[in-house]
């Protein structure tokens, strides 16, 4: 059964370990969060980067992004492969490795890339995987910023 909308944020400290810094689910509370599961042998999980990228330059440190790196094959695991991917498509976003499906599974996601909004109050608002679903999460993302950006003022 997949997260319900309006569940809370799951816990993310079940990742083995952590590239570009380490976030609990207590730190991306306060505002806007996208959290994106990858793995290095997913082409449409780096098709949907530039995507990513896009929203990151548009909303800049109002929407925080974490990325999961969960295996789909045994040669995802290799943690070195992964930083390689990171610094090759320039991903700032802190990466959490969940070579153990830990975190996946408190999220209970079975996708590549499966893609997770959060509000401000760590409540999940809409959740979206595959190659479209950076597309279907649009609409949702920004009425999500845009009711931050007015409980902010």
């Amino acid at each position: 059964m997949p997260l319900k909308i309006g569940a809370d944020l799951p816990p993310l400290e079940d990742a083995t370990e952590w590239i570009n810094g380490e976030l609990g689910s207590g730190d991306l509370i306060g505002a806007p969060s996208l959290v994106y599961f990858w793995a290095v042998s997913c082409h449409i999980c780096k098709d949907n980067l530039p995507k990513l990228a896009q929203w990151r330059e548009k909303y800049g440190d109002d929407l925080q992004m974490v990325g999961i790196h969960m295996p789909r094959q045994e040669e995802d695991m290799d943690v070195e492969a992964v930083r390689k991917a990171i610094a090759n498509f320039s991903i700032p976003d802190p990466i959490g490795i969940d070579n153990t499906h830990e975190v996946g599974d408190v999220f209970e996601n079975k996708f590549w890339p499966a893609y997770f909004l959060f509000d401000a109050d760590g409540k999940l608002r809409a959740r979206t995987a595959g190659d479209v679903g950076l597309e279907m999460l649009e609409k949702s993302l920004e009425k999500v910023m845009s009711e931050a950006a007015q409980s902010s003022q």
